[in-house]
């Protein structure tokens, strides 16, 4: 069996302005103030360190960090699905993404789930948004829940796979599916090869001078994207 990883913000799909809204009022709501500066986009950087670099930059003092951090990620979720029509609205599927998750989904011997910086519960709301849940086995993956290290969260779904599946994953049979540098280096560190798609603000070659064993420009060519995770995978 083959573990497959997929990330999910401009990976498979892109929510707009929903998630920076979301940061801007749970940060009015618990600091008190208006954020004036957001962290930077397209990163692929879990949301807890997020959450700590939208604190600093906004001039909490290091002190107050690490409290008010965790107030905020646990009114992430609850007020992200307070937008589930606004991100249909106005976010979007990345080209090919449905399509691609259906064809990992019913091929046999693959094992698709999510690894992302994400928590677990933001996730799912994103994923089901966009009716994308029915493609993916979400109680095996790893999130932001999980840890706020990225590369730590491919053992953390090797694990649970393994438990779920009954079969031995390590870097042989795992794959990650994203677009940005951070799923590169969450790969190579993490224990899984990657398949980087340029799909995101992350180029084709920046990907591959990451050391992205595999670089697409979309999620539009099924057959070559399944090509890439056995050829990887094997």
């Amino acid at each position: 069996m083959k573990l497959v990883l997929w990330d999910v913000d401009r990976t498979l799909l892109y929510v707009g302005e929903t998630d920076r809204r979301v940061y801007r009022e749970v940060f009015r709501e618990v600091v008190g103030r208006e954020a004036e500066r957001m962290p930077a986009r397209g990163t692929g950087v879990t949301m807890p360190l997020a959450v700590r670099e939208l604190l600093t930059t906004n001039s909490v003092t290091e002190a107050e960090v690490e409290e008010l951090a965790q107030r905020i990620v646990d009114r992430l979720p609850e007020q992200l699905g307070r937008y589930r029509d606004e991100m249909r609205r106005s976010g979007k599927l990345m080209p090919g993404a449905a399509a691609a998750l259906a064809a990992v989904h019913r091929t046999r011997g693959l094992v698709p789930t999510v690894l992302t910086g994400n928590l677990q519960e933001s996730a799912q709301i994103k994923l089901d948004a966009f009716s994308l849940l029915q493609y993916l086995d979400v109680s095996v993956g790893g999130f932001a829940s999980d840890s706020s290290h990225r590369p730590s969260l491919v053992e953390v779904a090797q694990r649970r796979s393994a438990s779920a599946y009954g079969c031995d994953f390590s870097r042989e049979n795992s794959v990650i599916i994203g677009d940005s540098l951070e799923d590169v280096r969450t790969g190579r560190e993490g224990g899984a090869k990657v398949i980087g798609v340029a799909s995101g603000t992350t180029s084709l070659s920046q990907l591959a001078d990451a050391g992205a064993d595999h670089v697409l420009p979309d999620l539009t060519d099924v057959d070559r994207l399944l090509n890439a995770i056995y050829e990887l995978s094997t």
